[in-house]
């Protein structure tokens, strides 16, 4: 039911048209792996594609983004949002940016001015932070943005469904780049527990 409803929203829209999509939710739900799939399709459409990731996030190597699932795709690291605009080249069509959380409160922005120039920007991100508070950054993007999918995962203490990323060491700083061993994904109960 979901390919169906997106595929015909997107039928609505033409190929002069930007648009944003945002894809978030907590660790382990498969953010980064829908992000590769919807960039693979583009190329398959022959649309001409760029994928930028923050030099924050090193978890399997530089140059490329990979989800928990290990499928990867190559990328460009940027240390500031606004570095995406400098490094978008003439004729892209699609944008992909991975980890929306690590990236500064430009990233909002600098979306929309890609949308502007119509291109079709894919971003995905942490929607939560470890207590549980939106980080700033994708509040932002899925207020602006025309498509927004929430992500879930399973909680590892019951099996329910997960919204949430319970951290499970004491570092206490808001960000903390890490998977298994750092972060287990929770549901609203599990995380409160």
């Amino acid at each position: 039911m979901y390919n169906f409803i997106y595929n015909k929203q997107m039928d609505a829209y033409t190929t002069k048209q930007g648009w944003i999509e945002v894809l978030c939710g907590c660790m382990f739900s498969g953010k980064s792996e829908e992000l590769i799939e919807r960039l693979k399709r583009a190329k398959i459409a022959r649309q001409k594609t760029q994928i930028f990731n923050s030099s924050l996030d090193t978890r399997y190597g530089k140059g490329q983004i990979t989800s928990h699932a290990r499928l990867s795709m190559k990328s460009a690291p940027v240390k500031t949002a606004k570095e995406i605009l400098k490094k978008v080249k003439p004729g892209t069509r699609v944008v992909g940016i991975d980890e929306a959380n690590l990236f500064d409160a430009a990233l909002p922005e600098v979306c929309e001015e890609l949308a502007r120039r119509g291109m079709r920007v894919i971003v995905a991100g942490v929607d939560l932070d470890y207590t549980g508070k939106p980080f700033e950054v994708v509040a932002q993007l899925m207020a602006r943005a025309e498509f927004v999918t929430k992500k879930l995962a399973v909680c590892t203490k019951c099996g329910s469904p997960a919204s949430r990323s319970k951290r499970i060491t004491k570092n206490k700083s808001r960000v903390l780049v890490g998977a298994a061993g750092v972060y287990e994904a929770r549901c609203r109960k599990c995380f409160e527990d």
